[in-house]
């Protein structure tokens, strides 16, 4: 579910803490890499970009606003986040964006090195939680929730070098029975 909803959707919003320890919130086009770290360009001026530079402790959700209440899928995920350094633009550029959603283009390194009027900014996952409804078939409770969960990287789950894909896979199915044992508990235990 954190793989689908990370990967179909384009936007997430930003939560940064103000200098007066209330939040903001920021809607920014996004893109990824393996789900772990995340992209944006925004201005260095801009409340958000500053917020981060004081704190880099954020939160970011992702979800599809334009579902039916009751299906709703939400990822939340804990993270710290910067500017990336001007040493580090032309690799980052790379994987920023490698995959770009429709109308999205790609920027040069030296379209985001200082002085610049935009800046590439990543943020590295810490912790992810989802959404789980309540009508949910599986794990819904009656009241809609947010549980933790684990997330593999994806270079784990099979080994693409191989050329066997089957190599791996008993330890992901062994994972997502031991997650989905998880899952279960944590909502016994709400």
């Amino acid at each position: 579910m954190v793989r689908n909803v990370i990967d179909s959707n384009r936007y997430m919003t930003l939560g940064t803490t103000e200098p007066d320890g209330l939040p903001r919130l920021s809607p920014v086009y996004f893109t990824h890499h393996e789900h772990h770290d995340f992209y944006w360009v925004s201005a260095p001026e801009a409340h958000h970009s500053e917020n981060l530079a004081r704190q880099p402790r954020i939160a970011i959700v992702i979800f599809d606003s334009s579902v039916d209440p009751g299906s709703t899928q939400a990822v939340y995920v804990g993270a710290t986040a910067k500017e990336v350094p001007d040493i580090e633009l032309p690799v980052a550029c790379d994987i920023a964006f490698r995959v770009l959603g429709r109308g999205a283009r790609a920027f040069a390194p030296e379209e985001l090195m200082s002085p610049a009027r935009l800046r590439l900014y990543r943020a590295t996952a810490i912790s992810y939680a989802v959404h789980i409804p309540g009508s949910h078939p599986t794990y819904g409770s009656g009241v809609d929730m947010r549980l933790s969960v684990s997330l593999a990287p994806a270079s784990t789950l099979f080994n693409p070098g191989s050329g066997d894909r089957r190599a791996s896979l008993p330890a992901y199915r062994a994972g997502r029975r031991a997650g989905q044992d998880e899952l279960t508990r944590g909502i016994r235990s709400t």
